[in-house]
């Protein structure tokens, strides 16, 4: 026999699963050109965009052995694995770029 239920006190615990994740865990909406965190700038080239991608790379690269510097451990081998490939995908733009450009 089930335990009875004080009504007042107690709740179904499946429609308190439902009101919590409606309010904690809501559907991810889909990107769109209106909800966007940033966007480019009309008349960006796609140049352009590599080489500010590149530079934001190098700042990623250059915050993350700063930080590496001062950890210990596996938290520093951690963030200098980072770092490496951050340069890495930095390497492959700039090696892209200079296919473009013929260098």
């Amino acid at each position: 026999m089930k335990p009875s239920k004080d009504d007042e006190t107690d709740l179904d615990s499946e429609a308190a699963r439902r009101a919590l994740d409606y309010y904690l865990n809501p559907k991810p909406t889909r990107p769109s050109p209106h909800n966007q965190i940033w966007t480019l700038h009309p008349g960006v080239t796609s140049e352009q965009a590599q080489d500010h991608a590149i530079e934001l790379l190098r700042c990623a690269a250059a915050t993350a052995h700063e930080n590496a510097t001062h950890q210990e451990g596996s938290t520093r081998e951690l963030t200098f694995a980072l770092m490496h490939m951050i340069d890495m995908a930095r390497a492959l733009l700039e090696h892209r770029r200079a296919l473009q450009t013929g260098e």
